[in-house]
């Protein structure tokens, strides 16, 4: 069947016109994998099956794939750039550069052919006469500016068509000057048009048009001895100023125009959008752009050109770049069809235009960083790798415990252990402890009792081979990493506990909360991993799960105010069995001097939680399955 295929392909090859236009490569399954666009499709296709043409591995791996191809013929180049722009949109092929969730971007819609616009937030672009303002990407951004223009301007908030003749009855937004009320007749179309417009001019950022023209129609209602409309204008127009007055010009000569810089890491980019309108920065914008192939800088932005301004809702005379692309004129030429005016793309070489290309350039490049740790971090082998590196272990900590201390005022001081395994929490591996040999507020020597009574267990299987040493225990369990909250004091009384125990390259570090400084043994200076690393922030998490088990714990304790309330930290034991003990005993005392077969005979208890009873009364150990 592949040897059929393959056939297949070889023919189509054979066929292929020397016209421009579009090709299409397929999988064994029929689906889609690649869109292109050639000046001549017999020359461009064919140079991918050719022996000793030289591609990179990731296009070698796609053209592996292919089983078909298809194609369709333009009668221009320009023509064959619109439907490749179409058809990537359509089918979002794996190996075609892609902005990643375009699906999902907002835009602003203002409906100006109806008589009486109103304006909404959508996400798809249709072509109905309305005014659309995108892609934006913070859909929060977007619904803002809806609530500060319905705030400026009294635009009605109701669908559908305005009927003035059916005399509706005028709604709450017009009795608060939210609404200039067309659906009752008060106000005509043409005046309800002249304020749509400047809305269109605010969206456009030409302010101070807008500014010129609220002053000119104030006066003239001033002139009417309409005041009330007049005040309404004087409040817009300030309102505006005020706003205007918190943009910074950015390019002395004014003009209109879009700054797009990119940066880029293996199969993901970042372009960073500035849209300076009226010399004025008022807007900015960062996508994110998938790259399977590794295509070059120039050709990953000149594919998210194609593909913004194929929906965006404005476009300016220039365009102002970080890259060259290729075929300029070409691009030129489908945004001068789009605009129906002249657009200019360059590179500027030097001058303000350079500076905000740079400023751009910066911003992107951050973008991606903190997407590539996101990415980074949503993979917990990666981070446990990267949390390796940092820390200078052999091997990624596959088991990671935290430690932490709690008490009020100095009393009922516990401690608590929590397990990550994996970089996930496992709470079935939680353990707490009553810190008993401390009575003052001393967090070293809480810290230090703890971490003996975790290991005590460990010690005593292996100078004792009768105790079971099997891993269902996760004290039996040595841990790939301990951290501890706290700085230098708390390492080091944790690292004289574990050299006491015979442990002394167990890899253990602290983190301190106050600047999230991560010390370790033998260094004095601590180690500052940037904020957004993966690694820092599973350390936090660790730190943060311990310090929450540990205060509830805490607090619990605190509020355990009846009598043999710590029976209920055992296991099995809850109130109603508290209760039944309490009954048949009278006290802990007495029950500490009750056998097995005595406990088991109280009501409602079963010979596994005597024996555990037992354990907990006379082994003194206190951490019977995690429970003090």
């Amino acid at each position: 069947m592949v040897s059929n295929t393959a056939d297949t392909v070889t023919q189509k090859l054979e066929r292929l016109p020397r016209r421009p236009g579009v090709y299409l490569m397929k999988d064994d399954k029929g689906k889609i994998i690649y869109v292109g666009k050639a000046v001549d499709l017999r020359q461009r296709v064919r140079s991918y099956f050719q022996k000793g043409q030289q591609l990179s591995p990731k296009v070698r791996a796609m053209v592996e794939r292919i089983r078909d191809l298809d194609y369709t013929v333009t009668d221009t180049e320009v023509e064959a750039l619109i439907l490749e722009s179409n058809l990537i949109k359509e089918y979002r092929p794996r190996y075609n550069i892609n902005l990643k969730d375009d699906k999902q971007y907002p835009y602003l819609r203002v409906t100006v052919q109806e008589a009486f616009p109103r304006i909404h937030m959508t996400r798809r672009v249709e072509k109905d006469g309305s005014r659309y303002f995108g892609p934006y990407t913070n859909a929060g951004a977007v619904k803002e500016t809806i609530r500060l223009i319905r705030h400026l301007f009294p635009l009605r908030h109701c669908r559908g068509p305005v009927d003035p003749e059916k005399g509706r009855r005028s709604c709450l937004n017009r009795h608060i000057d939210r609404c200039l009320a067309p659906c009752t007749g008060e106000v005509s179309a043409e005046e309800y048009r002249k304020m749509v417009d400047e809305i269109l001019l605010f969206l456009e950022g030409k302010e101070e048009r807008l500014l010129r023209e609220l002053g000119a129609r104030m006066a003239e209602a001033a002139e009417n001895l309409e005041f009330e409309k007049a005040a309404r204008l004087r409040d817009q127009q300030r309102a505006v100023e005020a706003i205007t007055e918190k943009q910074k010009i950015v390019v002395a000569d004014g003009g209109d125009r879009d700054i797009l810089a990119l940066a880029a890491v293996e199969e993901l980019g970042c372009v960073q959008l500035f849209a300076v309108r009226g010399g004025k920065l008022t807007g900015r914008e960062h996508f994110l752009v998938t790259n399977p192939t590794e295509e070059g800088p120039g050709v990953l932005l000149a594919a998210f050109l194609r593909q913004y301004y194929t929906y965006a809702g404005d476009i300016p005379p220039e365009i102002l770049l970080s890259e060259q692309i290729p075929d300029t004129e070409l691009v030129e030429e489908w945004l001068r069809r789009r605009r129906d005016g002249r657009v200019s793309i360059r590179v500027p070489q030097r001058g303000s235009k350079k500076e905000l290309v740079r400023l751009a350039s910066d911003n992107a490049g951050m973008f991606l960083e903190e997407e590539v740790l996101r990415e980074k971090s949503r993979d917990p082998q990666k981070v446990l790798s990267d949390l390796a590196a940092e820390l200078s272990l052999d091997e990624p900590p596959y088991r990671i415990e935290g430690y932490d201390i709690s008490h009020l005022h100095g009393e009922g001081t516990v401690a608590a252990m929590v397990v990550f395994q994996n970089g996930v929490p496992l709470p079935r591996d939680y353990r707490r402890f009553r810190v008993r040999s401390v009575d003052k507020p001393d967090d070293y020597a809480s810290l230090r009792e703890a971490v003996l009574r975790r290991f005590a267990r460990l010690v005593a299987a292996r100078e004792d081979s009768n105790l079971p040493t099997d891993g269902e225990d996760p004290f039996l369990l040595v841990p790939d990493l301990m951290l501890i909250d706290g700085g230098p004091g708390q390492l080091s009384a944790v690292r004289q506990a574990l050299a006491e125990v015979g442990l002394t390259r167990l890899p253990v570090v602290s983190l301190a909360k106050a600047e999230e400084l991560v010390h370790l043994s033998g260094k004095q200076q601590p180690l500052r991993l940037p904020r957004m690393s993966p690694a820092l922030q599973l350390l936090q998490r660790v730190r943060d799960e311990a310090h929450r088990f540990v205060v509830t714990y805490q607090r619990t304790l605190r509020n355990q105010g009846n009598r043999g309330s710590t029976l209920l930290d055992i296991p099995g034991v809850g109130e109603k069995r508290r209760k039944a003990l309490l009954k048949h005993f009278g006290s802990i005392a007495a029950m500490r001097r009750a056998s097995v077969e005595e406990l088991a005979a109280v009501d409602g208890l079963n010979h596994t939680v005597a024996t555990t009873l037992f354990a907990y009364f006379h082994d003194g150990q206190d951490e019977i399955n995690g429970q003090e």
